[in-house]
Parts: structure tokens; C-alpha cells; sequence
């Protein structure tokens, strides 16, 4: 089936996440498929969206922050010597197809430049299953294929420090308290820019529930993405360090595994095997 209509990933009777097509958005947002809100079982939500500090910042999501000069992140361009400046050089992700089930959504995407050009098809599959009684497990794999030779990069290989952002990124909310620890250690200055086998992010909602989320990238190729100063948000980012040069017809592959939990975790021992579960199904 085609369409903009939204999916619900749901287990046990209670949904989620929703699934959002994103075909109404500003073209400033890069117009793209977006999972929010993401919740617990219990239903804490665990994603922020569209947030006064980056309304490009849409849950959960697939985005890149320049594919040949087109912007499929969102929001200000980075340009060596100018810095962060507004540019209409916004892509857009177009749904071709979708398959929508309650634990499982396939979907044929084509990335599109402002004047429409195709530059990337993707092949997109998100699944939902549980995982004991107050758990569940988001698997999210996508590949993404050139239709042309392509260059890659994030902010910061074009010159930002730092900002080595795009892939599948994870935005929580804005209220609330909310930590980061990884085995590497605490916080998002110890981890950002790094390989690490997981990552697990904690949120205290207003209300004084709570949820922990343990992300992990099957084969822990790229550096972890994170911020904890000003927002919280993070994922693994494909082009950190250097760009990603793609014949016509290569391929990307972006993964991200999630435990997603009630209740606040720290012992390591549990977030490991969470881990493992996660990916033995």
C-alpha cells in the first residue's frame, strides 16, 4: 500500500509508537518519516518533537545533513567561513510504498533534492517485539542505495567541530531529567565521537515516572552522535569523521537496535543482557 496515513507499532494491546509519514512538514525540516512519540509499555513518552530549540528534532528518525550539498537534517546549513546560515537546499524523504503491520512496517523511500532529482532510494524496516512484562525491543534497519555517485558528510567534516551528526537519531524530550552513561563512562563528553557497544540513555518524567532506553548499532561501526548540554539526543553517525563517497547503485546500511524500558536502570549487568535479548531475536 501507498499513502500518508500513520502506522502504530503496538504490543500486547497497548501501543508504542506511532509512525509518522512527516508529508505535511515544512520544507525548512526537512520533510521525512519520523516515529513519535516512542513510549514504554506503561506509556511515558520517550521522544521530543519538533522541540523550541530544534524543530528539525522529529522523535526519532533517519537524516543526514548533507548528500551533495542537500540538506535532509533539517534546519541552518553549516558553511565553511559562514558558519550556520539558512540555505533553501532542503531534500525530502517521499514514501513510495509502505507495509504496516502492529509489530512490524516496511517501507520503500526516495530521498529527493529541492528540484526533485532522486539521489537515494531506501529500503526501510522498523519492528516492535517484547521483551518481559515492563520491556520492549525496536529494531530499525534501512538501506540506502545511490542513484548516483554520491558525497556524504556531517557538519562536522565540512568544518563544524564536533558536530558529527546524522544517521538514526533519537531526541528525547525536553521536560523532565534525563542521563547518559555508555561503557565508556557518564555523560555525553565521554562518549561523544566514540565507539561503544551500547549506550543507554534514562528519563525522569514531569510526572516522576520513568524510563531507560539502551541503543545499540549491530556491528558497532560507526561513532556515537550525543548531546546532554541544552538538549538530549543521540545515535550512531556514519560520517563523523570523514565523508562517505558512494558509487551509483552502492549501498548504506543504518541500524539501531533499542531496549526500551520501565522504571530507571544503572546496573550494568542488567543493561548487558538487555542487550543480548535484543539481538538474538
Amino acid at each position: 500500500m501507498s499513502g500518508s496515513a500513520t502506522s502504530s507499532l503496538i504490543i500486547d494491546g497497548a501501543t508504542v509508537a506511532d509512525y509518522r509519514p512527516g508529508d505535511d512538514l515544512p520544507e525548512v525540516l526537512s520533510p521525512r518519516p519520523s516515529l513519535h512519540p516512542v513510549r514504554t509499555r506503561s506509556g511515558l513518552v520517550l521522544t521530543g518533537e519538533q522541540p523550541a530549540d530544534h524543530r528539525h528534532h522529529l522523535g526519532l528518525s533517519l537524516a543526514v545533513a548533507d548528500v551533495d550539498g542537500t540538506d535532509f537534517w533539517g534546519g541552518r546549513t553549516y558553511v565553511r567561513g559562514r558558519g550556520s546560515v539558512p540555505l533553501d537546499n532542503h531534500g525530502r524523504q517521499r514514501r513510495r510504498m509502505i507495509t504496516a503491520g502492529p509489530d512490524r512496517i516496511e517501507e520503500e523511500l526516495a530521498w529527493t533534492d529541492p528540484a526533485g532529482a532522486e539521489l537515494i532510494t531506501e529500503q526501510r524496516t522498523i519492528s516492535a517485539r517484547p521483551l518481559d512484562h515492563d520491556g520492549w525491543v525496536l529494531h530499525w534497519a534501512s538501506e540506502l542505495r545511490a542513484r548516483r555517485a554520491l558525497r556524504i558528510a556531517s557538519p562536522a567534516v565540512n568544518g563544524r567541530p564536533g558536530a558529527g551528526y546524522g544517521g538514526i537519531f533519537w531526541r528525547f524530550p525536553a521536560d523532565g531529567r534525563t542521563e547518559v552513561s555508555s561503557p565508556l563512562g557518564d555523560g555525553a563528553d565521554v562518549i561523544h565521537g566514540h565507539r561503544a557497544t551500547w549506550l543507554v540513555v534514562r528519563h525522569a518524567g514531569p510526572d516522576g515516572r520513568s524510563g531507560t532506553v539502551v541503543l545499540s548499532e549491530p556491528g558497532s561501526r560507526d561513532p556515537w552522535f550525543v548531546r546532554d548540554s541544552g538538549y538530549v539526543g543521540c545515535g550512531p553517525a556514519p560520517a563523523t569523521e570523514a565523508p562517505l563517497r558512494l558509487r551509483i547503485d552502492e549501498r548504506l546500511h543504518c541500524r539501531l537496535t533499542c531496549v526500551i524500558i520501565d522504571g530507571w536502570h544503572t546496573d550494568p549487568e542488567f543493561l548487558i543482557r538487555s542487550v543480548v535479548r535484543a539481538g538474538e531475536a
